[in-house]
């Protein structure tokens, strides 16, 4: 079974990997990735590199990225994705038995969406979630009707790939398929990880991302800055290791302040890609998470991490005990900090874990006639 795998950027190639892992070992399955978005930007790390030492067959390498992260930027660069995605399934579209996506971002929706037209099988991971402060939902919501097969990380969200989709054949709830990696990937000791990336996690530390809310694209230069204020005033008890942003509508404005913030602080470090074991290692070892990122919702509660998420962005999302939703405010981000510092230690279970999504998916792919 040839099987292609769509991965644009850092955030998707490392939820991807335990899949990617088990069905290149696989005798069933020829695997092949087709690389595009933000893995072949210099700008954002150049993230190819890291497909390139795990070793995996890469298929294609299409360049779809624009260096501005204006509003027509963004609806160029879907045109100029769909444009050029086009060409490549018209020109494989007959040695191709499955397609995987992932997510919701907008160059994934433009590769699936130039798709449609030559009835290539799609199958989506992540469907049916909600994000309220991001125009991603509109995205993921699209990409789950271009889809034939859902792979859903909570029993909720199959649910509403069946409202979106008036089907329920081939919806498989699986779980969280990132969560996986705890099991494959063998972590940093804190030693391992000051020697490759500088960061001494004996220091207290606190894992920050922040990612534009590209639905309020004015306010998101007064939400960064609100975060760093509130940062600012605890530099005395905590290093802060900042990941710096995915390519989004408005995201320099969110990067140019972060950049300015780590110049100005020596506690202050930003990292444009730790790939998958590094962080997930500083997430073992952090204090606690803050942002609006994903990894916050989906894989923190599997270290007994505490978060702190930030603004509308992932507003609408399921999320465990350990999440603290806080809007952007300073203030209120202190109090957040100040309680997560007088809280027990964390005692949850994933609510995203249902026992091994690889395999599952393994199994389905097996069973279904494609």
């Amino acid at each position: 079974m040839k099987v292609f795998v769509l991965t644009s950027s850092r955030a998707d190639y490392g939820i991807y990997l335990p899949l990617l892992k088990a069905l290149d070992a696989h005798g069933k399955f020829d695997l092949n990735l087709i690389v595009f978005g933000t893995h072949l930007s210099k700008f954002h790390g150049y993230t190819i590199q890291n497909i390139y030492e795990d070793g995996f067959k890469i298929r294609a390498e299409i360049d779809t990225v624009l260096a501005n992260d204006s509003e027509e930027s963004i609806a160029t660069s879907m045109g100029l994705t769909s444009t050029k995605f086009a060409a490549f399934w018209k020109n494989h579209q007959r040695e191709i038995d499955l397609v995987f996506c992932l997510g919701d971002r907008y160059e994934m929706f433009a590769a699936v969406a130039s798709s449609v037209p030559f009835n290539i099988p799609i199958a989506h991971l992540h469907g049916g979630e909600t994000t309220l402060g991001a125009i991603d939902d509109k995205f993921r919501h699209a990409i789950t009707l271009f889809s034939k097969y859902h792979f859903t990380a909570t029993e909720v969200y199959a649910k509403r790939v069946e409202e979106l989709t008036e089907n329920n054949k081939f919806i498989w709830n699986v779980g969280a398929l990132s969560l996986d990696n705890l099991e494959s990937i063998k972590l940093l000791n804190k030693d391992e990880f000051n020697i490759k990336f500088k960061i001494d996690l004996n220091i207290p530390t606190i894992l920050v991302t922040i990612h534009p809310e590209t639905v309020a694209l004015e306010k998101n230069r007064e939400y960064v800055q609100a975060a760093i204020a509130a940062l600012s005033q605890i530099l005395n008890s905590y290093q802060v290791v900042i990941t710096m942003p995915n390519a989004d509508t408005a995201g320099n404005i969110i990067r140019e302040q972060l950049l300015l913030f780590g110049e100005q602080h020596k506690r202050v470090i930003l990292i444009e890609n730790f790939g998958t074991q590094g962080y997930f290692t500083c997430m073992k070892y952090c204090s606690f998470l803050l942002g609006n990122t994903s990894s916050g919702i989906i894989e923190a509660a599997s270290f007994r991490k505490y978060v702190i998420n930030l603004g509308d962005r992932q507003k609408g999302r399921t999320m465990g005990k350990n999440v603290n939703n806080v809007p952007f405010s300073s203030e209120k981000i202190l109090k957040q900090i100040i309680i997560i510092q007088q809280s027990p230690k964390l005692q949850t279970e994933n609510i995203y874990y249902n026992g091994g999504a690889t395999a599952k998916i393994v199994e389905k792919l097996l069973d279904v006639q494609l």
